[in-house]
Order: structure tokens, then C-alpha cells, then sequence
């Protein structure tokens, strides 16, 4: 194998009560090609001005992590990243990054010119490992929606129905959002009561996509765990919620970490659009909406020689 390029998508982690355990890819993509050859990193689109172009860039990492699966070294490789999807934003970037290091790393290691199931359950474990939660990595992998655990063996993941014609808005406020911060301020215990709340959700929120019944989605989109907390780091977060739902949005919850807050809708995107931007607006938030659809299809190849 002399190169290969992979795209990626985007994705949306926790989907209101499922924190750490769900995800679902979205069509706005990242690619990456990997090419033997002497070592650089380009970068183009997202990130150009911020990412590293040595080895502490999460593709290398992610590249080099397939190899050491296999016991293998790392070959001297170039990089070059086409990154559309935002960073920072709380739609899955670094788990972007990492699943398309892993996915090209395996192709190149493996000589293999697409990812087969064996592939991919690989890339899954590994770029899970590099995350240690599989809400973002999981769709990353295999599209769609997901949920996934682990138990003592390792990661378990499952694709979860999606109506055919549910779309995404998604208003990514003009602040970055910090992972690792948004992680340091939830608090180590949770009430039973507050638990119990987002287990329900988290079924009902699946129960609701698989059965189509969409009217439940308001509040099986409520969360306990995470979100009151990340609110007071993100101001607009509530606002931007409430105008979703009253526009028209089935339902409504922060993307990940955040700042972006993401409305599920089935037809009614123009007034929901328009309703989270106008609120975006009177509070000065600055930001972008976005309208996009859930993607059935991963991480996957689209050349290689």
C-alpha cells in the first residue's frame, strides 16, 4: 500500500440522557490521507490555524496506535487532513481525528483497500481505548446511531433505528467549548432520583426513534446528569433549547460537551432554524446554525493504491 484516504463524519454525543453511552454520526465529513513518504502534516479547512503538525497531532497518535495494535512500527508517513467538521464545537472532532488515524493506519498495516467488519470492529476498540467512552467513537466507526458500553472484555456497540426523514439543526454558538473542562465541572455522585430520571430517558429515547413514536422526544431528550451543570458554562444553552422546542423541534439537548445545542426535527427546519438563530442573536452569542441529517454510513475509504 503506497496511500489511502478515509473520510470520517462528524457526530453528536450524549443526545440529552444518554451521556457517554450515545452517539450519532452526521453528514458533514473530515478526510484523511495517509501517504508513505517523509513526514509532514497539512492541514486545510478546520483547524488549519490551531492543530499541531508534528507527532502530537491526534492523527499521527491515532496512525501510530494501529501499528502498535499489531506490534508493528510505524513507517515514516505524510498526513494531509481536509477538515470540515468544527473543532472545539461539541460535534465530535477529536474523535474524527482519531477514528480516521485508526481506520488508515489499519488499511495501511493490513494492506487492505477497504474496512471490512473484522477492520472496523478494530478500529472501534482501539479509538474507543484512545477515548475511553464510545458515544463519539461508535458512530464515528459504523455510522448511524449507536449505543455503547463496555464490560470486562471490552466494548459492545449496537446500531439504533432512525426515522428516514429526521434532520438536524444545529447552532453552534461563537465560543469554544473545552472537553476536558466540561468534564471537571460534573459532579463524581448523582442522586438516585436524578439517575433513574436519565435511565428512563435514555429508553424512551430509543424506544422513540425505533417505534417512530417522535412526540415522547421532548422528554426523552431531558437530561439530569450533565447538562444543568455545563449551562452555567454556556449561557445561551437553556435559550436555545426552549426556542427549538417551540419552533417545532421534537426535541433538543447540548451536542457532547458542547457549546453546540442540537433540535431533531422532521420537517419544520426553516422555523427552527430561524427561531434558534433569532434567540442567538438577542442574547450576542455570535455562531452559526447549521442544518444536516443523521448518516448511516462511518468511517470508510475513498481511495487507495
Amino acid at each position: 500500500m503506497r496511500r489511502v484516504t478515509v473520510r470520517v463524519p462528524a457526530t453528536a454525543a450524549n443526545l440529552g440522557p444518554g451521556f457517554d453511552c450515545l452517539g450519532v454520526a452526521l453528514d458533514i465529513w473530515n478526510e484523511l490521507t495517509v501517504e508513505r513518504g517523509a513526514f509532514r502534516v497539512e492541514i486545510e479547512g478546520e483547524g488549519a490555524e490551531q492543530l499541531p503538525r508534528d507527532d502530537s497531532n491526534f492523527i499521527v497518535k491515532s496512525v501510530d496506535a494501529a501499528f502498535r495494535a499489531a506490534g508493528s512500527p510505524l513507517p515514516e508517513f505524510a498526513y494531509r487532513c481536509c477538515n470540515v467538521v468544527p473543532l472545539t464545537s461539541g460535534l465530535g472532532s477529536s474523535s474524527a481525528a482519531i477514528v480516521s488515524g485508526v481506520a488508515a493506519g489499519i488499511l495501511m498495516r493490513d494492506e487492505k483497500t477497504e474496512l471490512d467488519a473484522d477492520s472496523l470492529n478494530a478500529v472501534m476498540d482501539i479509538a474507543a481505548d484512545m477515548e475511553g467512552h464510545p458515544d463519539n467513537t461508535a458512530p464515528a466507526t459504523f455510522g448511524g446511531c449507536r449505543v455503547g458500553v463496555r464490560d470486562g472484555r471490552g466494548w459492545i456497540t449496537d446500531r439504533i433505528g432512525l426515522p428516514q426523514n429526521m434532520r438536524a439543526v444545529l447552532y453552534m454558538p461563537g465560543i469554544e467549548g473545552s472537553t476536558a473542562t466540561a468534564r471537571a465541572v460534573l459532579p463524581e455522585k448523582v442522586t438516585r432520583t436524578d439517575a433513574v430520571f436519565n435511565v428512563g430517558g435514555a429508553a424512551l429515547l430509543v424506544n422513540a426513534f425505533a417505534s417512530g413514536n417522535l412526540e415522547v422526544l421532548r422528554r426523552a431528550t431531558e437530561d439530569r446528569l450533565h447538562q444543568p451543570v455545563r449551562s452555567r458554562m454556556y449561557p445561551g444553552m437553556n435559550a436555545l433549547i426552549e426556542a427549538a422546542l417551540e419552533a417545532g423541534a421534537h426535541g433538543a439537548f447540548l451536542s457532547g460537551a458542547g457549546p453546540t445545542v442540537m433540535a431533531l426535527t422532521t420537517g419544520d427546519e426553516p422555523a427552527v432554524a430561524e427561531a434558534m438563530t433569532r434567540v442567538a442573536r438577542a442574547m450576542d452569542l455570535g455562531g452559526r446554525v447549521l442544518v444536516t441529517a443523521p448518516t448511516e454510513r462511518g468511517v470508510h475509504t475513498v481511495e487507495a493504491s
